[in-house]
């Protein structure tokens, strides 16, 4: 009996034999396509149809990522890795950390003071013809960073609002076969490599405590979710002593 590649198994959170997820890959014909495109078929999905956004946890199945229909940078990673051992594409976790200060400005300022210093971070690596590729370009949907690029037009480097990026004119985020990011320049510590998520948070976990965790669940994520959508309309919340956006929407600063 072949032994089973811990690489390409489901599990808990990878649940890829779950219908929806199963229904989608085969509505979508992905199985039919070579590798190098059945991997940016799954990377553009999750990138694009799966929209930025807040989750009520890290360590949330697949399945309830691609229900919800958004996500940040670990639910999203979760659910672009069953979509990838889906299609017989091995992949792994690469687990980190990043500044909190990359969040300021989708973090509202009444709670970002009492926000933990190193927020938990992740991105995909993906087994490839040509060795292992990063896969972090996914996390921002284009919409959202089409208006971060239209704000900040004047400059380059950005490290707020859900970006940490030098290049934020072009970021590397399409599929093109090599490394893919969007939020490296935030990064703070290093965890290295899991097999699957679940063995990730089984070890590193966000800990906000008893009262900021159910804060977070259950009001402060719809708030961040509320001034996501805010921005991706493209009207961005000022922040004290922060470069401020070309545009300035006194209407915005009201509704975040």
């Amino acid at each position: 009996m072949p032994a089973v590649d811990p690489l390409l198994t489901a599990t808990r959170l990878l649940d890829f034999e779950a219908a929806p997820i199963a229904d989608l890959v085969a509505d979508r014909g992905w199985h039919a396509l070579g590798e190098h495109d059945r991997i940016g078929a799954a990377y553009d999905f999750v990138r694009n149809e799966i929209a930025f956004g807040y989750n009520r946890s890290d360590d949330i199945p697949a399945s309830e990522v691609l229900a919800d229909g958004y996500g940040q940078c670990n639910t999203k990673g979760t659910l672009l890795m069953a979509l990838l051992r889906a299609l017989g594409v091995r992949c792994r976790l690469h687990g980190f950390t990043i500044h909190k200060a990359l969040q300021r400005g989708v973090v509202p300022e009444l709670v970002y003071p009492v926000a933990p210093k190193e927020i938990l971070h992740s991105w995909v690596d993906v087994e490839t013809e040509s060795g292992w590729v990063n896969l972090e370009g996914f996390i921002l949907d284009a919409p959202f960073l089409a208006s971060l690029q239209r704000e900040f037009s004047e400059s380059e480097s950005l490290c707020g609002y859900g970006a940490g990026t030098s290049c934020l004119s072009a970021p590397p985020v399409e599929w093109t076969g090599r490394d893919t990011y969007i939020q490296k320049t935030g990064i703070a510590s290093d965890f290295g490599t899991f097999d699957t998520p679940d063995d990730f948070y089984l070890k590193h976990r966000q800990n906000f405590g008893i009262l900021r965790d159910w804060l977070y669940r259950n009001i402060i994520r719809h708030w961040m979710n509320r001034r996501v959508r805010v921005i991706r309309r493209g009207h961005l919340p000022r922040l004290p002593g922060f470069a401020q956006p070309n545009h300035r929407h006194e209407e915005t600063n009201r509704a975040a």
